[in-house]
């Protein structure tokens, strides 16, 4: 009941914003799409009029064509599959209009987010702080897991549990509280409650990896207080003809090998794709030796098919992902443990396009996800490999998202979503019982765009149900999540952006059920079922400035969360595993912070970087520091481009994190020195990139804060990695 009172007010206050304007005049876009250096036609590149919604695809040419433009001021971009977008904007007058794009194959700032607000927008003009990782950086780092690839990003760190199983962590924020997806669809595994096990995503399948940090829980769920990481594919953008990629690289100190590669295939208006890859790496070696059992293995495969008719699309899509990986154990070792896991996933994703009616686009997305992990002992003395536990998560989600047409200032979009959830653990480390978990919510979010400001506010009412099985209470959470923003252009080029967000979040499966040993956090744990939901306020100010020889964006938050859950030392230690006894319990809890990046042309070919972030979170009635916060970081590096060739080095310097919580070590301050280089080349139909880095160059022993294993397992030695990667 509270659901339906709640969307008959979101659809009310919809229909309120409606209203009614004269035909106005019209004109034409019209323009060319090059590749830089070789200046070589981009062809089917995608464009579109972030306002208005429309793409169209260039032709052999590199030319495309919009007709019947309201006169205005439009935001357009450029698109092309594993390529970095181009952002420009213009002014339709009501004639004919000249917009001319120039692609790079180097990584760029300005890039294109629809994590956000569900919709294409740039990323600078984004009312929350966003990031996107392209598929070329994507490529060049090699990453094992998700966690690999971002924790360069200003406010996110890695979470660890050796290397094949690194997880973002956004602004402090771990666990159930970032939301990891994939097209902004849950992927089924269950790394949030396990640091042990991994994100079951081909990474480098992905056009781009888009990161919202801060809540987001208005489009995503009542989880994502910390922010969402979400992987973007491009299987339903359609393309003439045949295209594609192959990526190969290789690594010294843990001889790392790995392939990945896809196609699309467009002939009328049906397409056809694939993507497989796999990859190894063996034990990694630190300054102090080799890390014993910190291997990783993976394999994945996907393919499907779409339907593409004038107004609408339709795209089935299945993919496969196997993974196996080592835990890290010290050198004198007689058992080593590790996981096998495995997810498949059904995908059926389709919309409808410029329907000239209230409605203007509709976006409906579903999917099922079948994931299994298996944990084995190998007991080296005994030479017998025994199964630990086994545990299987099966979701399936829903998805359905609408925008409503223009109205003078207004724009928005409004649906709803959902999942079902049944989780099983079977063995001697099977801490929690079998659990049906059900969501259901409704959102809606409206913008509103005046020539000096604009504003964005939005809710979102959702509804999270448990039945486990056994004597445990049965519980059912409802809450609301709001926001408002505004966004204020200060000069040419710069502005500055206000957020409040109110956010709610129900109990996690393992805060409310888990009773018993849980190797992946290293603790024997005790779930409360009578635990409330945690609700939370907070504010962020960003400051953006983006011209042609500067880029910065400078953002400090502040989050006030009440009934915040954490885990609490009992003191005692389980005599049977040997873990020590935590209770799941509730207090108040406080987030601070600030991060910052800025890119500055020094000269005709040399550009200078930096980063900075930094979060202090604790519990505030007992004044005691949260677990694994990052410390303080800064990132101080050079980019020099001539022609085709690149070279970036760079130093990070991480400060001592000595603010620690119970049974947490402080960890030591380190720098490291690193430097890529590139070189590109582009014939009429194919586009070569060949990179060449080194990672800690100066062989640095540190330690990573976020690992739960540290003080084993240092973090990687010197190390050289070839990338070659071809797109056509």
């Amino acid at each position: 009941m509270r659901v339906q009172v709640v969307l008959s007010a979101l659809l009310s206050i919809f229909f309120l914003s409606l209203t009614v304007f004269a035909e106005i005049p019209k004109g034409m876009i019209h323009g060319s799409v090059r590749i830089r250096p070789s200046n070589t036609a981009a062809r089917n590149a995608v464009i579109t009029i972030v306002e208005l919604k429309r793409s169209v695809l260039t032709d052999e040419n590199g030319a495309f064509e919009f007709k019947g433009i309201p006169v205005g001021k439009y935001q357009m971009f450029a698109h092309l599959d594993r390529v970095p977008d181009v952002i420009k904007t213009v002014e339709v007058t009501g004639g004919d209009q000249t917009v001319d794009f120039e692609l790079s194959l180097t990584p760029v700032s300005e890039q294109v987010t629809v994590t956000a607000t569900g919709l294409a927008e740039a990323v600078g003009s984004s009312y929350q702080s966003v990031a996107s990782v392209g598929a070329l950086e994507l490529g060049q780092r090699n990453p094992l897991s998700i966690g690999d690839v971002l924790e360069s990003q200003p406010g996110v760190a890695k979470r660890s549990f050796g290397p094949g199983s690194g997880r973002p962590v956004i602004r402090g924020f771990d666990g159930d509280r970032v939301l990891v997806l994939q097209d902004g669809l849950r992927v089924g595994g269950i790394a949030s409650q396990s640091a042990d096990e991994v994100e079951p995503i081909d990474v480098l399948a992905l056009d781009r990896v888009e990161i919202v940090k801060g809540p987001a829980t208005l489009l995503y769920g009542s989880n994502a207080i910390g922010g969402v990481v979400n992987g973007i594919s491009t299987n339903d953008v359609y393309q003439k003809g045949l295209s594609g990629y192959l990526t190969t690289f290789g690594g010294t100190n843990n001889w790392q090998a790995g392939v990945s590669g896809g196609f699309k295939y467009g002939i009328r208006n049906f397409l056809i794709f694939g993507s497989g890859g796999a990859q190894r790496a063996n034990d990694y070696r630190s300054p102090q030796g080799t890390v014993l059992n910190s291997f990783a293995r993976t394999g994945s495969v996907s393919g499907g098919a779409g339907w593409f008719p004038r107004k609408g699309w339709l795209v089935f899509n299945y993919s496969y992902d196997r993974r196996r990986h080592g835990i890290p154990v010290r050198p004198d070792a007689i058992d080593f443990e590790s996981l096998r896991e495995r997810r498949q996933s059904f995908q059926v994703k389709g919309g409808l396009r410029d329907l000239h009616s209230v409605i203007e686009n509709v976006d409906v997305a579903l999917s099922y996800n079948n994931y299994k992990a298996r944990e084995f002992e190998f007991e080296s003395d005994e030479n017998k490999t025994e199964l630990e536990s086994t545990a299987t998560n099966k979701n399936f989600n829903y998805r359905a998202n609408l925008s409503h047409r223009r109205y003078g200032k207004f724009s928005g979009t409004f649906g709803l979503s959902g999942f079902t959830r049944d989780y099983e653990s079977i063995g001697k480390e099977a801490p929690a019982p079998r659990t049906k978990q059900d969501s259901f919510a409704v959102f809606g979010l409206e913008r509103v765009d005046f020539e000096g400001v604009g504003f964005q506010f939005g809710g979102r009412v959702e509804q999270n149900g448990y039945s486990p099985e056994g004597n445990f209470r049965k519980r059912n959470f409802v809450g609301f999540s709001g926001s408002a923003g505004v966004r204020v252009p200060l000069w040419t080029g710069g502005s500055f952006v206000a957020n409040y967000q109110h956010s709610f979040r129900a109990p996690a499966l393992e805060e409310l059920y888990n009773n018993g040993p849980h190797p992946g956090i290293l603790v024997f744990d005790i779930g409360d079922p009578n635990l409330n939901s945690e609700q939370g306020d907070g504010v962020d100010f960003s400051l953006r400035y983006k011209t042609d020889r500067v880029r910065f964006e400078g953002s400090v938050y502040y989050y006030n969360l009440r009934n915040f859950v954490y885990t609490a030392f009992t003191g005692a230690t389980d005599s049977s595993s040997n873990l020590p006894i935590v209770n799941y319990a509730q207090a108040n809890s406080r987030f601070v912070g600030t991060e910052a990046s800025v890119e500055a042309r020094v000269a005709s070919t040399l550009w200078l970087n930096g980063k900075v972030d930094y979060v202090r979170a604790e519990l505030t009635e007992l004044n005691k520091p949260l677990p694994r916060i990052p410390p303080l970081r800064g990132t101080l590096g050079l980019d020099w481009r001539y022609k085709a060739f690149s070279l970036r080095p760079e130093v990070i310097l991480v400060n001592r994190q000595a603010r620690v919580f119970d049974n947490e070590k402080a960890t030591a301050g380190y720098g490291v020195f690193n430097v890529t280089a590139s070189y590109t080349f582009v014939t009429k139909r194919v586009a070569h990139v060949l990179s060449l880095s080194g990672q800690n160059l100066t062989d640095k022993l540190y330690r990573n804060h976020l690992s739960f294993i540290k003080a084993i397992a240092p973090e990687i030695g010197r190390t050289l990695r070839l990338n070659y990667a071809l797109k056509f």
